[in-house]
């Protein structure tokens, strides 16, 4: 009777121990690595911004698309985090990299600010090292050469007077190659280190910049930084008054040079997509090349055919022909008038994916003031007859852009790294603006994220 309840009650507790989950200190190895998408909206020159921010858009943790504004605030988002860095894109090429030094709110939104480097030149590449031939062709023995020794006649070029032997060494006989000792005196200026064998593997020890917390990090910026230097002052108005408020960015004397941030929407501010990715992944530029130059402008011709049709912006009726008689028999012929002007119109030709045909996107809108302009958006694809498939359509006008906001296309991204790019869209308002993103999949526009509202500054003019 005990041998059996000492049998169940070690059964027993053999049960629990294999059902506990506790203290599992294992790292998953199949843990996704995150990458972000970015907006960087700046105004000046590429590369030397007078102003810029850094506007969050999308996370992706390997199953889901997350809002970069709002993943993994402590308090920043973890999009914007101090040290991430991020590659800056234009048409899927790289033009540069921007390092995030801190974040801030602006109208309910966290932007990060920080300073734009150029993209690191490659490393040049070392040169083959020459065979080297064996001078003794005749002998088929090993030979193993030692250092010559401090007194050697064939050091010092004289055989007399050393008290030494100075007849040559047996060739016959193998030799080993010794290394430096601690005591070996050598050569003035010479290092008693052994010198490594460049055959022999070795082991590459992990980056001390890793954290032992359980928050995923994006991209860090390897580069040696400075301190960042923080400064503390009494904030009467905060709802804690005991507790300080730390200024961070440019310092007076040391720290980042941290680019000024840009404010509202100004008409002279460029936008580029940026990507945060640990994994080096080559350049996809997006632009579609066309095999006959002819069928761009055919279909540009089309698609904004249907935009001044959707803006109702009818073409005049042309006025009847005229002939009339010139000299030597020829006849002159009066020619329609042009077609209506777009206003702000751009066009792009796309190749979302490797082999996937052209994916047309064209933006423009009318003109006049705010409350009378129309606004239009046309993604299309040419389908096997030579005429345009309207995937996507989207007009609005000035009185109704918080109901319907207008789109601006950004650039092509590939947000959640298959290869496949996705459209990423400005969606403007009235007083609030968002982001959104399309992907084009068999003859269909799918919205597959939008971010989160923040409002539009208004900015006072001086």
């Amino acid at each position: 009777m005990w041998i059996a309840a000492a049998t169940l009650a070690g059964f027993t507790a053999a049960s629990a121990i294999a059902q506990y989950q506790g203290q599992v200190t294992e790292k998953d190895n199949k843990a996704p690595e995150l990458r972000a998408v970015a907006v960087l909206e700046w105004t000046g020159e590429a590369g030397k911004p007078k102003k810029s921010r850094l506007v969050p858009i999308t996370v992706f943790d390997g199953q889901q698309l997350q809002d970069g504004g709002l993943y993994l605030s402590r308090p920043e988002p973890l999009a914007v985090a101090s040290e991430v860095e991020y590659q800056l894109k234009k048409d899927g090429k790289n033009i540069g990299l921007f390092d995030v030094e801190n974040a801030a709110q602006e109208e309910g939104l966290w932007v990060g600010y920080g300073k734009w480097r150029p993209m690191p030149k490659p490393k040049p590449q070392l040169q083959a090292r020459p065979a080297k031939i064996d001078d003794d062709e005749d002998s088929d023995k090993p030979v193993l050469h030692r250092k010559h020794q401090g007194g050697d006649s064939s050091s010092n070029g004289s055989g007399s007077g050393s008290g030494k032997n100075t007849s040559p060494p047996d060739p016959d006989r193998p030799t080993l190659h010794k290394s430096p000792d601690a005591g070996d005196s050598g050569s003035a200026g010479t290092s008693n280190a052994p010198t490594p064998d460049p055959d022999r593997p070795t082991l590459h020890k992990t980056s001390d910049e890793s954290s032992s917390t359980d928050r995923p990090t994006l991209k860090k910026d390897r580069k040696e930084k400075t301190e960042d230097v923080g400064y503390v002052e009494d904030v009467p108005t905060a709802i804690d008054p005991n507790r300080p408020r730390l200024i961070r960015g440019k310092s007076t004397d040391s720290g980042p040079s941290v680019t000024p941030s840009l404010m509202g929407l100004p008409p002279d501010m460029e936008q580029a997509v940026a990507v945060s990715d640990p994994r080096n992944t080559p350049e996809h530029p997006w632009n579609y090349t066309w095999a006959n130059p002819g069928d761009e402008l055919k279909f540009k011709g089309q698609l904004e055919d249907i935009a001044r049709s959707a803006l109702g912006i009818e073409l005049p009726p042309a006025p009847p022909v005229r002939k009339s008689k010139a000299k030597k028999g020829k006849q002159r012929m009066t020619l329609p008038p042009a077609p209506a002007p777009l206003e702000d119109e751009q066009f792009r030709a796309l190749e979302l994916a490797y082999g996937s045909g052209a994916t047309l996107v064209l933006t423009a809108h009318t003109a006049g003031p705010l409350e009378q302009e129309k606004f239009v958006t046309l993604i299309a694809q040419p389908d096997l007859y030579g005429s345009l498939l309207v995937l996507f359509k989207s007009v609005t006008d000035g009185a109704h852009l918080d109901d319907t906001p207008r789109m601006r296309l950004v650039d092509a991204v590939d947000a959640m790294a298959d290869n496949r790019g996705e459209l990423l869209f400005e969606l403007r308002g009235k007083t609030q603006r968002q982001f959104a993103l399309y992907r084009i999949l068999r003859g269909t526009a799918e919205k597959l994220f939008v971010s989160s509202p923040s409002e539009i500054a208004v900015v006072a003019e001086n």
